[in-house]
């Protein structure tokens, strides 16, 4: 693929995109307007293009742009799945669109009545009794969730309690949220039989601490791609100590339909419906994380939240005086919301099942055909659920072929690499995560392709060290790139595509 040019090495001077006609009103000074120590006294050195130049170079930048659209994106823990057109098409409705936050209540109605009934579904499918839309991803519904717990222990006289536990597989938001919200997190370590939680540590914990336990921290199944069948004792547990269970969603994909995280004795969960509920992700958003919690800690949800009078009329009501208060201006992304709704409403509840069920199937055929060239971590647990964890060990242990050369090489066949180098618990870590949207046809090509890597780390394993091979640049400086990166053209400055310093 031939490298793009700046946009400041094309053109020519005197060159226009569009040349507008003389003004027919009389030109007030650029002086007259703008205070002196304001204005340039040099032109700015911007590019002269035409219109076609422009339309061409960034339409060439967006075709190298990877995503579920153009290829596959088996990123473990992130559920890149696809998403439907239609939800894009619902989300650009202009009634819904052009909405502007604080308009008046009456002239929002579908708004309102939308979100009204979105908390209601995502409520009987995490088994909560209200929802908050207001967060906007996970991370931020993981520091609201314990705002609440806080606010919940701090009403009853146990402010004391500062620990929050957190598996040695979390997701790293886990304990940094913990952190953000004033508690220290505690770590508890993996069964290495089973693959979740190691009960005897917890024990151990909560007979010494249990006084000063606020919450445990889990996501079930865990990161490892395993349903931790003990969570029903650890609720018990946490619950006799006094503390609360936080569930974090970010896996919910393997669960919709066949259980629910209030069944297992959750009290606070999250959804990530930029995940779960198909809402395009990555980049740095837009998301949604709305919080669900059970009937003691609803006094306790930001407000405002959405209901419905007796006419049958919608509208925001106050959330009460225990409320943490608002943690988002207006009530949320509302854009993301309403994808989510056209998702759950498409599906139904019979549609949610399946979407759990195909993502398990998917992951454990690709577990199952990739058992032969790579190490699976935890092999003595028969099933996965939505993802699974292989390894690249066999393959460093024989020829110095990593997990990230195996990433880089994906590249070159047009798919996009899995989550690598997590969990932190297993070394040269894969995690991948096909979801239900992908075809047989396209699993068994990754299948394929993965099966040629690891050839090529046992014969040739150089073009794997190497790669990528077709991409526009190859294998950078990932520790410079990511330190110093080099994001602004300067003129005379030597070309670097943004890539780190010259």
């Amino acid at each position: 693929m031939s490298v793009e040019p700046l946009i400041f090495e094309k053109g020519a001077p005197g060159r226009r995109a569009a040349t507008l006609p003389a003004l027919d009103v009389p030109a007030e000074p650029l002086e007259n307007l703008v205070p002196p120590h304001l204005l340039r006294q040099e032109p700015a050195p911007l590019p002269e293009v035409s219109e076609i130049e422009i339309v061409r170079h960034y339409t060439h930048l967006s075709q190298r742009n990877f995503g579920v659209d153009t290829g596959f994106y088996p990123l473990g823990s992130c559920t890149m799945k696809y998403n439907p057109k239609l939800n894009e098409d619902m989300a650009a409705l202009p009634g819904f669109a052009a909405l502007h936050p604080l308009q008046p209540e009456s002239t929002v109605q579908g708004a309102i009545q939308l979100q009204y009934e979105l908390e209601q579904y995502l409520a009987e499918i995490a088994g909560m009794a209200r929802v908050t839309l207001q967060p906007s991803a996970g991370a931020h519904g993981e520091l609201t969730g314990l705002m609440l717990i806080k606010a919940y222990h701090e009403h009853r006289g146990e402010g004391h309690r500062n620990l929050v536990l957190i598996p040695d597989n979390a997701h790293g938001t886990n304990p940094a949220s913990a952190t953000l919200a004033g508690y220290r997190a505690v770590e508890i370590k993996t069964d290495p039989a089973t693959g979740g939680l190691d009960m005897d540590r917890l024990r151990s914990l909560l007979e010494s601490q249990g006084k000063q336990v606020a919450a445990i921290m889990l996501t079930n199944p865990n990161t490892l791609g395993i349903f931790d069948r003990n969570a029903v004792e650890i609720a018990r547990l946490v619950h006799e100590a006094g503390g609360q269970l936080y569930y974090d969603g970010a896996n919910a994909n393997a669960v919709l339909g066949i259980t629910r995280p209030g069944d297992m004795g959750f009290d606070v969960v999250h959804f990530n419906l930029h995940k779960t509920c198909s809402t395009p992700h990555g980049g740095g958003g837009p998301g949604a994380g709305p919080i669900g919690v059970k009937e003691h800690l609803v006094p306790f949800l930001p407000g405002p939240l959405p209901a419905k009078d007796e006419q049958g009329n919608y509208y925001w009501a106050d959330p009460g005086p225990l409320s943490i208060g608002k943690v988002r201006a207006n009530t949320g992304n509302f854009g993301v919301l309403v994808r989510a709704y056209a998702y759950i409403r498409t599906y139904g509840p019979d549609g949610l099942l399946r979407v759990a069920q195909s993502a398990i199937l998917n992951a454990n055929y690709l577990r199952h055909e990739l058992a032969s060239d790579y190490e699976i971590a935890f092999p003595q647990v028969r099933l996965c659920q939505h993802e699974f964890v292989a390894t690249a060990q066999r393959q460093k242990q024989e020829s110095g072929v990593t997990a990230n050369d195996i990433a880089k090489r994906l590249l070159d066949f047009g798919m996009y690499a899995p989550t690598i180098y997590f969990p932190l618990i297993v070394h040269e870590a894969l995690m991948i995560e096909p979801t239900e949207t992908e075809t047989r046809e396209t699993l068994d090509y990754f299948v394929k392709v993965m099966r040629q890597i690891a050839h090529e780390a046992r014969t040739n394993p150089e073009i794997v060290k190497t790669a990528p091979h077709t991409t526009p640049v190859g294998r950078l400086d990932q520790a410079l790139a990511a330190r110093r990166p080099n994001l602004r053209w300067r003129p005379g400055q030597e070309r670097t595509h943004g890539l780190g310093q010259p």
